[in-house]
């Protein structure tokens, strides 16, 4: 902070005035000059004398400021296998200056999540992108930009930043991954190109434009070290999808259908049961293939029954989907299953 003053003096009876440019709000601009003038009336013998002033100026100091915020209040809902899986953050610079902001995700190892959770998996590809629309959460797409900084982030302005990762397969409902957004802040440098580190001044005011780190402490990063982190996490809402199988004979060329046998030329019903279990993710265009055994003929006359509801162990006729039998391989879809709901396929063969 840089000051300079003057003053003029006499003798005599006066009476002092001061006058000053207004007071700026909080968030003045680093680098701006402000000066303060005190004019001095006096009379000497009942008359007026030429007034004396003094003027101080000083140079305001750059206060490094910036939060990160995560966008909502509830954690990434995300399926096994999902890619592109998007949480938002907020960089705001509360700075008094033009910043660049170099940008890192980490993620988490074990412990306690953003949401009252805890973290057991990682996500992979990890990525950030910038917010091209200014739409903010919900809106990533193509027009979105790769970066690993903020270029030019003016004071007071904010940026929407995107995470993105990819989720493994193999993760079942409740599976947590957290990420940890940090923003620093760099020297603004020139347009297009990050900035260097910025270091704080020490020890007394300088004439020149010092230094002051302002910031709180973030999630993982400390108070007053430049830089402000927040975290978010993804949680996987899986379904969780189990099949069973059985055969019932129906007739046969001897008995019937009083107690059939399983002989050549019997009729067997096959019910195929697929069941989501509850408490996890609606599971859509369940697809059903069965490769008919090489001892049985498909009895097309029959057909497959799909969809249909289920007692128990036993798939019910009252199914609402045709599947198909092309090549010796049964093939059905069930459009949507929901979690805590079982649905059947049904087809016949004849033994041969």
């Amino acid at each position: 902070m840089k000051r300079t003053s003057k003053l003029l003096g006499a003798t005599g009876s006066f009476v002092l005035a001061m006058t000053a440019t207004p007071a700026l709000a909080d968030g003045t601009t680093s680098g701006t000059q402000i000066t303060n003038t005190v004019t001095v009336n006096f009379t000497v013998g009942g008359a007026a004398q030429t007034a004396v002033q003094a003027s101080d100026t000083f140079t305001v100091d750059r206060k490094i400021s910036l939060t990160v915020a995560e966008v909502g209040t509830t954690t990434t809902s995300v399926s096994p296998n999902q890619l592109a899986a998007v949480t938002a953050f907020t960089v705001t610079n509360t700075s008094n200056t033009v910043l660049d902001f170099a940008l890192a995700a980490a993620q988490q190892s074990g412990g306690a999540g953003a949401h009252s959770n805890t973290d057991n998996f990682d996500v992979t590809n990890v990525r950030i992108y910038r917010d091209a629309t200014g739409a903010g959460a919900g809106s990533f797409g193509a027009e979105d930009t790769l970066v690993t900084s903020l270029d030019e982030l003016a004071a007071d302005a904010s940026a929407t930043v995107f995470v993105v990762a990819d989720v493994p397969i193999n993760r079942v409902t409740g599976d947590v991954a957290a990420v940890t957004l940090t923003a620093t802040a760099r020297e603004g440098g020139a347009a297009g190109t990050l900035g260097t580190a910025i270091t704080q001044t020490t020890g007394a005011n300088t004439s020149g434009v010092d230094t002051v780190f302002a910031d709180g402490a973030g999630a993982t990063d400390a108070a007053r070290d430049g830089a402000f982190s927040a975290r978010d996490d993804y949680t996987v809402l899986a379904a969780a999808i189990t099949v069973t199988k059985s055969s019932t004979v129906i007739s046969d060329p001897f008995n019937g259908t009083t107690n059939p046998k399983a002989v050549p030329g019997a009729v067997v019903q096959y019910c195929v049961i697929i069941r989501n279990a509850a408490g996890g993710a609606v599971a859509n265009s369940v697809a059903i293939t069965d490769p008919l055994p090489s001892a049985t003929t498909y009895l097309s006359s029959f057909g497959v029954s799909a969809n249909t509801t289920v007692t128990g162990s036993t798939c019910n006729a009252d199914g609402n989907v045709t599947g198909s039998q092309a090549s010796g391989t049964v093939s059905a879809t069930i459009p949507t299953l929901a979690p805590g709901d079982a649905r059947g396929v049904i087809f016949r063969v004849t033994i041969n």
